[in-house]
């Protein structure tokens, strides 16, 4: 079974039609932040980087009064052209930018570049983070047009090898005065038509030059070791070593007995045995290891590509779609969400609120705010303070809270993350087990305690063989085969001291439970999986997406106190519905016919334009891409409420402002401005915190929108339906 959440609908003066007295917003709305009896449901000091509520570049440090139309004033917060640092980027010097480093020096000039930018060029953008590259590169605009991308509907589907290319001047004139080059900018059309070469030709690849050019979005795989050196490393054990040394030893001695003098030892000619047998000990252990070393590192290999393989959101051909990380490409145009890690390197095109941790990369622990290209050019061609604005989106980082696109610029070894990567690529060995730690500490205290007693032995009968040497009368030969036996028997304690079958113990006992563990699909990143599963005595387990499908779908709500929806209670008959007043309790498929139709407009307005989810076709079915709340709000609004496609219920509003989800103040707020001038706030997050912030509720749905207040009893009574609903193990949103 998928998991439920509950669809409560509390519609408060705010998300009225503005018309009405109750509902609008008034000048005095406007003239102070958005509250609800002066309790703010939204912190603005967020708000600020949003280009809607920045500084117009055109107003300098001391021009404090922005376009009302290009922005919310909302006065009391504090001016922030009194937190930039006033410094321009005339005065961070005139030197090239993107002057070729000579150890990459072949990063710089690629043979027969359809593109008007090289990796090399698009690198010095970061490490470290350089706006003067950027205006040298013709900002936003210029790699746009020497990618040949576009921002809003990025690369096409249809896109194979390129005709003709882009020259790095034409891209770049609007900037060229400020880093003067050689020669002048073509007057002729940006894309040249250029001769076939033999490494430009037709390919039915997609993106066969910007694959050349730029690489893909993978990094160069980790050499595999062979069986020969996974054998020699597996040889290089101790207590292996000292046990081919002892079998060595017994096999000499015991090929001495039997056949160096015939006829003086009796008995059967077996004594070389014991040497053979212990060497072929050691050679079990050496190639029983190795093989189940070689098939893992063989199946982990398989596993990382697997593993690092993950989805991104990104825009082809004017359509959002989910690829493979590893589809990622330089001039693609990527979604930024929070939560998202960041798969390649890029500029921020556009967003709302983006904040990045960049400290995996940078070492950095401050969040980093982002503003958008053209905000930063505007700023950079008005002459305004740049030293603290940053556009650069760095792979390898997190997006901490915020939505918005960005240019990808750099892939695979080309990117931050990606260079870091290959620089530390070193062979790290793998670590043993616990259990192998505390069994190769055993064997070698055993292996030190079996010497010892072995050394004291020997030293004891050699003294005792020393002091009957005078005495006794046998013959030389039979002196030495009285010391041979002194040895044979210290050489006898040590190979019975040392444990030889705990290597290969270890081995086969770790390989037959990783064999077992595959049976099931689980495929073991570390073998001390085992071990640690083994020694646990409680389990937790995330329920959602691990015991359960991770797919919501809307079973029940309440709009206000007048109404409730939900799913039919075949044992009753009736309506499942939560224990409050004279409410009218209806279906799921009935509840657009029982709602008027400004009510269900704005129902489907507050869903579809408050979210982020986007819709794609997946195996000719319609289906909705990010948070499974928001895809099981959005999926109700079409089955049940009539909504139209979600691109096109956004590009019908005239979007102001995302306020993105925040653990913090747990909701989510969108800002759209109406026909009339006036502003609408649609909101949904914690039902329990939004009921608290509300101070007026809707009266009947069933005819055009119209709140009175929020008593007490009103309040109480939605409550005790919120605690009723997560009572059935439903989760609870609420929408205003």
């Amino acid at each position: 079974m998928g998991n439920s959440i509950v669809f409560r609908t509390i519609l408060p003066h705010l998300a009225e039609k503005p018309s009405s007295p109750s509902s609008s917003f008034s000048s005095a709305h406007r003239q102070r932040s958005i509250s609800i009896e002066n309790r703010p449901l939204l912190s603005f000091e967020s708000r600020l980087a949003s280009p809607y509520n920045t500084l117009q570049p055109t107003s300098r440090g001391n021009d404090k009064s922005p376009d009302p139309h290009n922005l919310l004033a909302i006065p009391g917060t504090r001016s922030r052209a009194s937190s930039l640092d006033h410094r321009s980027l005339s005065s961070l010097g005139h030197d090239d930018p993107l002057k070729a480093d000579p150890v990459e020096e072949h990063k710089f000039h690629v043979e027969d570049n359809p593109f008007a930018s090289s990796p090399g060029q698009l690198s010095k953008l970061f490490n470290p983070k350089s706006l003067t590259a950027f205006w040298a590169l013709g900002g936003l605009h210029g790699l746009v047009l020497g990618l040949r991308t576009d921002c809003s509907s990025g690369l096409s589907l249809d896109e194979m090898a390129l005709d003709g290319t882009v020259e790095f001047d034409e891209v770049t004139a609007t900037t060229s005065s400020a880093f003067p080059r050689k020669g002048k900018p073509s007057p002729r059309g940006l894309v040249r038509s250029t001769t076939s070469s033999s490494i430009r030709h037709a390919s039915s690849e997609r993106y066969v030059d910007r694959k050349r050019v730029f690489g893909t979005s993978r990094l160069p795989e980790k050499k595999s070791k062979n069986l020969l050196q996974i054998m020699w490393m597996t040889f290089n054990d101790k207590v292996l070593i000292i046990l081919t040394v002892v079998a060595a030893i017994s096999l000499g001695l015991g090929l001495y007995q039997d056949f160096g003098q015939s006829g003086r030892y009796g008995g059967p000619k077996v004594r070389w045995v014991e040497g053979v047998t212990i060497m072929a000990a050691v050679a079990i252990v050496v190639v029983v290891g190795s093989l189940n070393d070689y098939q893992k590192e063989r199946q982990f290999t398989k596993l990382n590509k697997k593993k690092d393989d993950r989805i991104v959101r990104a825009i082809r051909s004017g359509k959002s779609m989910q690829i493979s990380i590893y589809d990622v490409l330089a001039g693609g145009v990527l979604h930024l969400e929070a939560g998202d890690l960041v798969p390649a390197d890029g500029v921020l095109i556009s967003g709302h609120n983006v904040r990045c941790d960049e400290s995996s990369v940078t070492g950095e622990s401050d969040q980093k705010r982002k503003s958008s290209g053209d905000d930063v050019m505007a700023r950079i061609e008005a002459g305004a303070s740049v030293h603290k604005l940053d556009l650069f989106i760095i792979s390898g980082s997190k997006v901490l809270e915020g939505t918005g696109t960005y240019l990808v610029t750099g892939v695979g070894v080309h990117s931050s993350y990606g260079k870091l990567i290959v620089a530390m690529a070193d062979d790290a060995e793998t670590t043993p087990t616990p259990l192998q730690i505390k069994l190769n500490i055993m064997a070698k205290q055993i292996a030190k305690l079996g010497c010892a007693v072995a050394l004291l032995l020997f030293v004891a009968l050699f003294i005792k063989f020393l002091a009957h040497l005078k005495r006794d009368h046998d013959a030389p030969a039979q002196k030495v085969q009285d010391f041979i036996q002194i040895v044979i028997v210290a050489i006898t304690i040590i190979v019975i001291a040392v444990p030889e079958g705990l290597p290969l113990a270890v081995t086969l006992a770790l390989a037959f439970a990783m064999t077992r563990m595959l049976k099931d699909h689980n495929l073991l990143r570390a073998l001390s999986s085992c071990e640690t599963m083994g020694n646990a005595t409680a389990i937790c387990s995330d329920k959602t997406g691990t015991l359960t499908m991770n797919k919501m779908t809307v079973v029940a709500g309440s709009l206000g106190t007048a109404c409730q929806f939900g799913r039919i209670n075949h044992d009753q008959g009736n309506v499942e519905q939560a224990a409050f007043g004279h409410s009218v309790a209806v279906t799921s498929s009935d509840l657009a016919s029982l709602l008027s139709t400004e009510a269900r407009d704005v129902l489907v307005q507050s869903i579809a334009i408050n979210s982020t989810a986007f819709e794609s076709k997946e195996d000719d079915q319609h289906a909705f891409i990010g948070s499974k709340t928001e895809s099981a709000l959005l999926s109700f609004a079409k089955e049940h409420l009539g909504m139209r496609p979600v691109n096109e219920e956004r590009a019908n509003a005239n979007l102001v402002q995302i306020f993105p989800f925040d653990s913090g103040r747990k909701c989510m707020a969108s800002v759209i401005r109406l026909s009339d001038g006036t502003y609408r706030i649609y909101v949904k997050g914690a039902s329990e915190i939004l009921l608290g912030k509300c101070t007026r509720i809707v009266a009947d749905v069933t005819k055009p929108i119209k709140s009175t207040e929020l008593t007490e009893d009103n309040r109480s009574s939605l409550a005790n339906a919120i605690n009723d609903y997560a009572s059935k193990s439903l989760r609870t949103i609420g929408i205003v």
